[in-house]
């Protein structure tokens, strides 16, 4: 299977000409995933094409203005596109809070079902083909990273075998192919394993922003396709970046290197650094981890499981 990532914002703190606030957007399978939702995101989605009533799920980090204050915009514009499908919110619990009260004050009128879920350590959504999961990260507020992981595929259906055993071709290869022992005209069983290949795996996405730097990050995010990761500050501003519970490049980078992920995208950026300044940043995560790249916005990321 795969997904693509589209990248929405990559600032930290407040938006910049040319720089959004941190976020991104999943897509797979025609459904949208939207993660952080500062101020101005939905001026990002516009330009990038996205259209707010496909979006089926957004994952907020924390409580903090420049994750959670485009929100209430992007709900209300939802109802102004006729949306009726159902929009599920996940975050912290005083989530709940800002949104109730966000529609009581502005007495926002919203024409669809928004269901509301508070995030705990663990599994947060499963299904038959995907389930997302929590980070518990440390920040001056309470946060959470999310990882995003698609089930393991069945294996290839081998023909050749299925006709030396004497299934016919037709719905008997379906019902191997889902897992299913099918029984023959001769009364013998053929199982799914004895015609099937071995399971494939599929694509692993992570997403973790605003925190101290945790050596525990590397368990969640282990072996990630793509790693998105805060790296607020560069080396020399590790102080500051204790102090405001932030990450460093160099830091991020550690963790991409202990998880084993396949590729580190740096985000939330300080506006202290220019877009020329930003190199600073890549060079450090580079000598810890190569394969790392700076996030930009419009910036599209596909990832497809190698079998």
């Amino acid at each position: 299977m795969s997904f693509e990532v589209s990248i929405i914002g990559t600032s930290g703190m407040m938006p910049l000409p040319g720089r959004f606030l941190t976020s991104c957007i999943l897509r797979r399978n025609g459904r949208l995933m939207l993660f952080d939702c500062g101020e101005g995101t939905q001026v990002s989605l516009k330009i990038q094409g996205f259209h707010w009533k496909k979006i089926s799920d957004i994952f907020i980090t924390h409580m903090h203005a420049d994750h959670v204050t485009g929100l209430a915009g992007l709900m209300m514009l939802s109802s102004q596109v006729e949306r009726t499908e159902p929009l599920n919110i996940w975050g912290p619990a005083k989530l709940e809070q800002y949104i109730e009260a966000n529609r009581k004050l502005l007495d926002m009128y919203i024409n669809y079902p928004v269901y509301f879920h508070a995030v705990e350590p663990g599994v947060i959504l499963e299904d038959e083909e995907i389930k997302v999961s929590t980070v518990p990260l440390l920040h001056t507020k309470p946060c959470f990273g999310y990882v995003l992981e698609e089930k393991p595929r069945p294996g290839e259906l081998h023909p050749e075998m299925a006709l030396e055993l004497g299934v016919p071709r037709g719905p008997m290869w379906g019902m191997l192919q889902h897992g299913q022992s099918v029984r023959l005209e001769d009364g013998r069983v053929v199982e799914s394993s004895q015609v099937m290949g071995q399971k494939r795996d599929g694509c692993k996405f992570a997403y973790v922003t605003d925190t101290l730097y945790l050596g525990s990050i590397a368990d969640y995010v282990k072996n990630a396709d793509l790693l998105i990761c805060e790296s607020m500050f560069e080396s020399a501003l590790l102080p500051d970046a204790t102090q405001k519970r932030h990450m460093t490049a160099t830091q991020a980078a550690m963790i991409a290197l202990s998880a084993r992920v396949k590729s580190l995208g740096l985000t939330h950026y300080s506006p202290r650094y220019s877009e020329a300044e930003l190199g600073i940043l890549l060079k450090e995560a580079q000598a810890v981890f190569p394969n790392t790249f700076l996030c930009k916005e419009k910036q599209v990321i596909e990832i497809t499981s190698e079998d």
